[in-house]
């Protein structure tokens, strides 16, 4: 035959799966990036808060291996111990890494703003929501109950521990899509402020909105990116936007409060039978 038949979804946006920390809530991802500095110190090794952010979205049993795998914070651990770290000083660390997340997350699960407003006007669209994190159940519990508190209700949580294996790969997005009983992938969203999330959306055959202002790239509290002049907020932008292009992100905009333009763009495309 000459022709052959093409399946494709060409119908609305059914879901969004938004990432927490960084996205709606913990504005700067500040919770994660702290606690990962204390507890490498507690070892007895000094890492940046900029370290600490380098495999951010991971699940974060590997975030700490990816830290210990760095060469110089690896060269760091040797200096200290004498010899190289092993999977037993990986278990260690976050283990030790666990009770101080789950103590410190009360304290950074303030509702970033706009995301109240935003998936109210989801809803109102018939849009269903989920979350997954990188946090484990345990942690993914407390800053669900935060943002009961707060008024934000989903449809779908899902932790990394929930899965076999987290982001980057597809499994947490994809459990999501299950929960939510969407007809296709291709009519769900993926929402997050770190590179792991977008390639989890992209692995799940998912369009990806990444998120810089509020999240981990620019990496700075709300009270603090208020005080940067508009050219400095412009280039943290411009730097953080350029990362996540090229990370794959399908659009990238400074917080979820800017999120509704883009979910109409999206349902144009599908309209016209593109897909993620």
């Amino acid at each position: 035959m000459s022709f052959r038949y093409r399946r494709f979804y060409a119908g609305p946006v059914e879901a969004v799966i938004f990432d927490m920390a960084g996205t709606v809530v913990d504005f700067g991802s500040r919770a994660p990036a702290g606690v990962f500095v204390e507890v490498f110190r507690r070892h007895g090794v000094e890492i940046s808060l900029a370290e600490a952010r380098g495999p951010m979205g991971a699940e974060k049993r590997a975030h700490v291996a990816e830290l210990l795998a760095a060469p110089a914070i690896q060269a760091r651990f040797v200096a200290r111990h004498g010899r190289a770290s092993t999977e037993g000083d990986v278990d260690a660390i976050y283990q030790d890494f666990i009770p101080l997340q789950i103590e410190t997350l009360p304290a950074f699960s303030d509702l970033i703003p706009g995301v109240l407003d935003t998936v109210a006007a989801l809803r109102a669209r018939g849009i269903r929501i989920g979350v997954n994190t990188g946090y484990n159940r345990a942690m993914m519990e407390v800053v669900l109950a935060a943002m009961e508190r707060q008024g934000l209700h989903v449809d779908s949580a899902v932790a990394a521990s929930d899965v076999r294996r987290a982001r980057p790969f597809p499994a947490m997005c994809l459990t999501n899509a299950a929960d939510l009983a969407v007809r296709s992938v291709a009519a769900c969203i993926k929402v997050d402020d770190t590179i792991p999330g977008i390639d989890e959306g992209l692995s799940a055959g998912m369009w990806t909105v990444a998120i810089t202002a509020s999240g981990n790239e620019v990496g700075l509290d709300e009270k603090d990116w208020k005080a940067l002049t508009p050219a400095q907020q412009a280039d943290r932008i411009g730097w953080a936007s350029d990362r996540m292009r090229a990370a794959g992100a399908h659009y990238v905009i400074p917080s979820v409060a800017e999120l509704l333009p883009v979910v109409d763009a999206i349902e144009a495309r599908l309209a016209r039978g593109e897909q993620p």
